[in-house]
């Protein structure tokens, strides 16, 4: 068949899926790049360093796991990591219990870990917290309104809060356990 002896019914399906086609090439690579860094990170830790930072923590709004209004305004006074996660990604999976651990040593000092999952729907989340054990407030955001407060699309993100409502810290990759004793426990103790 010629490309003059097609319909337009034709037209428009080989456009369509020529359009799908791309849509899940794209796909595709998002997914590798995320497992890509995730390796980069797991093989060369030191690679992933906070940057530090001075700028006023975003205005974010979101409902926990419960349903319940959250505000990051509402932990003014407190020092806080906003660690962005999904379940999909296997680095963000891999730093919850070190995150959990560091919460659970910190916490008594003013310290709160907000983990805010990155548009998955509830149940996707509700299902996975099931079978990891987690102590600090996971928030939902299925619209990405972290991703566009705080100005990234990489996963895992996190951004310490001082108790001013300053970020003084931000990150992509993995964090560890040495990160957070170097350069978090001085905001905290500060």
């Amino acid at each position: 068949m010629t490309k003059s002896s097609r319909t337009p019914f034709q037209n428009t399906v080989a456009l369509i899926t020529i359009g799908l086609g791309l849509i899940t090439l794209g796909v595709a690579a998002m997914a590798l790049i995320t497992m890509k860094q995730g390796q980069i990170a797991r093989a060369n830790p030191s690679r992933v360093m906070p940057v530090a930072a001075d700028y006023p923590a975003p205005a974010l709004t979101l409902t926990d796991i419960d349903g319940n209004p959250r505000s990051l305004a509402d932990l003014r006074g407190q020092v806080v990591l906003v660690n962005l996660w999904a379940t999909w990604c296997p680095p963000c999976v891999e730093e919850l219990p070190t995150l959990n651990s560091f919460y659970n040593d910190h916490a008594d000092q003013g310290f709160v870990i907000i983990g805010i999952d990155d548009g998955e729907e509830l149940s996707v989340v509700k299902e996975f917290l099931t079978r990891i054990s987690l102590d600090f407030p996971i928030w939902m955001d299925p619209e990405y309104k972290s991703e566009s407060a705080f100005k990234t699309a990489n996963l895992p993100s996190s951004y310490v809060v001082d108790r001013n409502g300053q970020i003084r810290l931000q990150w992509v990759g993995a964090i560890t356990r040495k990160m957070l004793d170097e350069y978090v426990v001085p905001i905290i103790e500060k």
